[in-house]
């Protein structure tokens, strides 16, 4: 029985592709999987990590701007407790709970006012747009990462935007990649 034989179906297929074709390998490069299965796992789970992050940001556009609290107001409300790292009137920086990186801080804006997504931002929110790059710095510095750090703002369902309310990862601790995504 072949080792891989039991791994079937449109995702193992892209698993696979994306060896053949992340290397510049030829086709027959397939033997180190067979001698790292572990690995082989690890391609295919991070690429079910995207289908579901992928349908979670479709599902939770739909009720983008309904004007429903999101899980980001119960933690300002202190309804749902976060550990804190920076907050001063107008923002508030938390750990996220599925870090990305050793460092993983969302900063977010205390008032939503509209800002549910960056493709969403007005003239109106140029001050809070300046205060929250701010805060992502005050951020890495009180985090020891200034010497490198990445700060990502995912816009839309198309980006895996999951909550819809503006919000700013800040990541470092580690040598980031390019190109990211």
């Amino acid at each position: 029985m072949n080792l891989l034989s039991p791994l079937r179906g449109p995702l193992s297929v892209r698993a696979l592709n994306f060896f053949e074709s992340s290397n510049g390998a030829p086709r027959n490069a397939l033997s180190p999987l067979i001698h790292s299965p572990t690995h082989f796992r690890r391609v295919l789970s991070s690429a079910s990590a995207t289908s579901d992050e992928e349908a979670a940001a479709k599902a939770a556009a739909v009720n983008a701007d309904t004007g429903a609290p999101t899980i980001f107001d119960k933690i300002i409300s202190k309804e749902i407790p976060a550990n804190i790292v920076y907050e001063d009137e107008a923002v508030l920086a938390f750990r996220d709970k599925s870090p990305k990186a050793p460092v993983h801080v969302l900063v977010i804006p205390k008032s939503r006012d509209g800002l549910t997504e960056l493709g969403k931002a007005e003239k109106r929110h140029e001050e809070i747009l300046g205060h929250l790059l701010y805060a992502a710095n005050i951020v890495a510095e009180k985090e020891g990462i200034t010497e490198g750090f990445r700060v990502v703002i995912n816009s839309g369902p198309s980006a895996c935007q999951s909550v819809y309310h503006l919000h700013l990862h800040v990541l470092g601790g580690r040598q980031m990649k390019w190109p990211p995504g």
